[in-house]
């Protein structure tokens, strides 16, 4: 079964309420002068396009179930982690993203190489194994440039986003946090890996076949079985 580009009323509301929301507080921002956060709203808006450019210059159709999910992540991430302070104030909100960061990115890797193993005018044809490990391995590698960008923003603007923790008589800068993301990064890759190895060797057939193809970008107009 292929799928188009446009998009379910249901998902198009959720566009429409994001963006709203997200609206609504970049106004407030300007209000109270606060341009970082400012230009965090602006970044959130131009990140919430990117599926439909994926869609519509790059002809890669994104499943509704994954567009969805993109959009809470880069809002749940950007305004209520950053703004709203849910990294500070909700314990496990950050660990929560990573892991789901982990398993998004497997989802998006393992797209990839599928969409190259299945393209005529490449002569590769890679087997389920080395499918999965190279989702893992993409995974994995946003994980730690992302772990790189934290440092880098720690060292160079004093932010704190490594999280310096007080241990026993001495301040730990950031590697408990750091490692922590790492892990919840790998254990998210790990799943989805373990699932895009089923789904390629079986090709989507089963339940566990229905459940990946949510995940999966394509082609616009290929068949996804």
């Amino acid at each position: 079964m292929s799928r188009g580009i446009k998009r379910s009323p249901r998902l198009f509301a959720l566009y429409v309420v994001l963006r709203v929301f997200v609206v609504g507080v970049l106004v407030a921002q300007i209000f109270n002068s606060n341009w970082e956060n400012v230009l965090m709203c602006v970044l959130t808006l131009a990140l919430f396009t990117i599926p439909s450019f994926l869609e519509k210059r790059i002809k890669i159709d994104v499943p509704d179930t994954l567009e969805a999910i993109v959009l809470f992540f880069i809002f749940a991430a950007e305004i209520l982690g950053e703004i709203a302070g849910y990294y500070v104030n909700i314990k496990g909100w950050d660990t929560m993203l990573h892991t789901a960061n982990g398993f998004l990115a497997a989802a998006i890797g393992l797209a990839l190489i599928d969409i190259l193993n299945r393209e005529d005018r490449f002569a590769i044809s890679l087997s389920p194994v080395f499918v999965a490990i190279f989702a893992f391995c993409f995974s994995m590698t946003i994980g730690v440039v992302w772990e790189f960008f934290e440092f880098g923003m720690d060292v160079a603007l004093g932010t704190d986003m490594q999280k310096n923790t007080i241990i026993g008589d001495y301040v730990d800068i950031g590697l408990y946090d750091t490692m922590k993301d790492l892990l919840v990064n790998f254990l998210g890759a790990a799943v989805f890996s373990s699932l895009g190895y089923l789904y390629i060797a079986r090709r989507g057939a089963g339940a566990q076949g229905r459940f990946v193809r949510r995940f999966i970008l394509t082609k616009t107009g290929e068949s996804v079985d």
